[in-house]
């Protein structure tokens, strides 16, 4: 089959590149490899920027819907020290440009916006080679095929679309998060709940953390930060989740209970997620009929960008499409070179997790928020 905009990948980059084309009539398909929307949870809070998210959204003509959305209070945020003592609290003050959401209540937004059909859940994509004439063919693991005179890789870290523009792959960056919930923690885990507070909350040595934050419904979402080789992670057997969490709170022995509940009380297996990076100015020469978008472009260490960058690249992809629908080749030149120059800006700007895991914090950290 050959259709005019083949996405891969039914993250908020791609689907907002879908919704996009959508209101400017320009059909497109999204092939997922998750077998449903409801197929894994789809991380915590996102704060949406006003110079990114936000205006990717109202490209979309989602703004109101996205209010709707709006965690009021999540915008605070806590650093604590080992012993569980105050030593910065930022309160949310209702004027911040960046409201928190749930990542997975954005992503069914969006869902909700397509057509009927638009996603194609289940469809891993696995090889991918260009036909000529800036036409290219997706096979998926099941053995169907998509012809289609534009490609879009919408498909992360380890994109299947990226090899056909750049042999850039992901390197590890030697910081590793471990994630678990705690659910209803104001009735069921009280203390946790108030030691978080009512946004984000922080616990930060050299080498070592503890974030938490307070999601909808006074859920706690837990990620333990650590500088770490592949090696020592590798000696640690998460399919085990008792003996994996007892490992893991073994680096946090001293710190105050309250602090380590939210890892030893945890009502999910501990997830590990090992953070990779791009290079921060990632690019490739232009290949007709074929492009990326969000991670698979430009992906780095969790900083609050990633998931509005990859909106924003959707909103003005599609609006470059939109603008050329005789030209392609044109519409894509003058996506990338704009995206190559602000992603680029995006990781040089951005905080860097090893200020917040250094020698010197978390005292680098306060001097960042207070400006000192």
């Amino acid at each position: 089959m050959t259709t005019p905009v083949t996405i891969i990948g039914a993250g908020l980059g791609g689907l907002m590149l879908a919704r996009v084309l959508h209101v400017h009539g320009v059909a497109s398909t999204v092939y997922e490899a998750e077998s449903s929307p409801a197929a894994r949870t789809q991380g915590g809070l996102l704060d949406i920027r006003d110079y990114n998210g936000q205006p990717a959204l109202e490209t979309a003509g989602l703004t109101e819907e996205f209010r709707r959305l709006v965690l009021d209070g999540r915008q605070a945020m806590r650093l604590l020290d080992r012993d569980g003592n105050l030593l910065l609290d930022v309160p949310d003050d209702g004027t911040g440009g960046n409201p928190e959401v749930q990542r997975g209540e954005l992503r069914q937004l969006l869902l909700g916006s397509l057509p009927d059909g638009t996603v194609r859940w289940g469809h891993q994509a696995g090889g991918v080679r260009a036909l000529g004439d800036g036409r290219h063919e997706v096979t998926f693991a099941d053995g169907t095929t998509a012809t289609t005179s534009l490609l879009v890789g919408a498909d992360g870290a380890w994109s299947r679309v990226r090899p056909l523009l750049s042999g850039a792959t992901p390197e590890y960056t030697g910081i590793s998060f471990v994630e678990t919930h705690l659910f209803d923690g104001d009735h069921r885990h009280p203390t946790s709940a108030k030691t978080v507070g009512g946004g984000a909350m922080m616990v930060l040595e050299p080498g070592k953390g503890i974030l938490a934050h307070r999601e909808r419904g006074g859920n706690l979402h837990t990620w333990v930060m650590l500088a770490r080789t592949r090696d020592w992670l590798a000696g640690i057997d998460f399919t085990d989740p008792a003996a994996a969490t007892a490992r893991i709170v073994r680096e946090f022995d001293g710190w105050a209970p309250e602090l380590t509940a939210l890892v030893t009380e945890g009502e999910t297996a501990p997830v590990l997620r090992t953070i990779h990076t791009l290079p921060a100015e990632h690019r490739w020469d232009r290949t007709p009929g074929v492009t990326l978008l969000g991670d698979a472009a430009h992906l780095t260490a969790p900083n609050g960008e990633g998931a509005n960058l990859a909106m924003y690249d959707g909103a003005e992809l599609g609006q470059a499409i939109a603008a050329h629908p005789g030209d392609i080749e044109t519409a894509l030149a003058e996506y990338e070179q704009a995206m190559f120059t602000r992603s680029a800006a995006a990781a040089a700007d951005a905080p860097d997790l090893y200020l917040m895991l250094g020698e010197g914090t978390p005292h680098t950290l306060i001097d960042a928020f207070t400006g000192s």
